[in-house]
């Protein structure tokens, strides 16, 4: 996969798709300082420049129609994953497509597609993975590194070579409806909070917090929740029950941390 490397950008997402018509697919583009980085719901990705990895890939998903588009996401998060785990790091998926160690969050995706008709036309996924900063001076609540979990430093083109590696494997199942199927059943299987629990949730619409455990992702990417009684010491914090099993979209329902 062709490779290139900018200086400064304020985002590596916001370059591919200004440039989208001149640049090889697949390629990724790396910014050694990513000024505006975007997360998910606007939020800004902090990121100390030349001390993490913030790219974007520019890929071309043939045959995947929309509806279908979140095996997109499953490829890019799993591929993190298995970059992570390649460097001694046990990660997990926090649904949709965070990038957890525990508690502390390692890396945010996003992820863009651009449509033509009944397919995509080209996918671009960004990716900010803190690598080699240790201190975070933003106000997000559980950022955490590679450096900071193992006591040091990683040579960042290696570990975009072997993430662009990643990503190219795990892109070859979005290709068939058995690589989805297997790619799914994959990443249901890391997701972060998909054992144990029950685990504290807020519905974004009403602000009720309530207990559940993850029963299941769909092929669209919706989270189902399988609400558990609420105990005594649920019931005087606060959390509530709705019904007993109930899907969620990104954005209607939350983590609590």
């Amino acid at each position: 996969m062709k490779s290139i490397t900018l200086s400064s950008a304020p985002s590596t997402n916001a370059y591919v798709a200004a440039h989208a018509d001149t640049l090889p697919c697949p390629c990724v583009v790396r910014a050694v300082d990513q000024t505006a980085g975007r997360g998910q719901r606007g939020n800004h990705w902090e990121s100390e420049p030349g001390k993490n990895l913030t790219v974007s890939y520019y890929l071309r998903p043939e045959g995947v129609h929309p509806r279908e588009q979140f095996a997109i996401s499953e490829a890019i998060a799993l591929a993190v994953a298995d970059t992570l785990r390649r460097y001694g790091v046990e990660a997990r998926v926090k649904w949709p497509n965070d990038i957890y160690v525990g508690d502390l969050k390692i890396c945010g995706i996003l992820i863009e597609h651009s449509l033509y008709g009944t397919e995509i036309r080209h996918s671009i996924a960004g990716i900010g993975l803190d690598v080699n900063q240790t201190v975070f001076l933003s106000d997000a609540p559980n950022p955490v590194s590679m450096a900071n979990l193992t006591g040091r430093e990683y040579d960042l083109v290696e570990v975009m070579e072997i993430l662009s590696q990643n990503v190219e494997r795990r892109m070859k199942c979005v290709r068939t409806p058995e690589g989805r199927i297997l790619l799914h059943d994959e990443f249901k299987r890391n997701l972060w909070r998909g054992e144990g629990g029950p685990w504290p949730f807020r519905d974004t619409a009403t602000g009720r917090t309530f207990a559940a455990r993850i029963a299941d992702i769909t092929p669209a990417g919706l989270l189902t929740l399988r609400v558990e009684e609420a105990s005594e010491v649920e019931e005087a914090s606060g959390l509530l029950r709705p019904a007993e099993t109930k899907t969620y979209a990104f954005k209607e329902v939350s983590f609590i941390l």
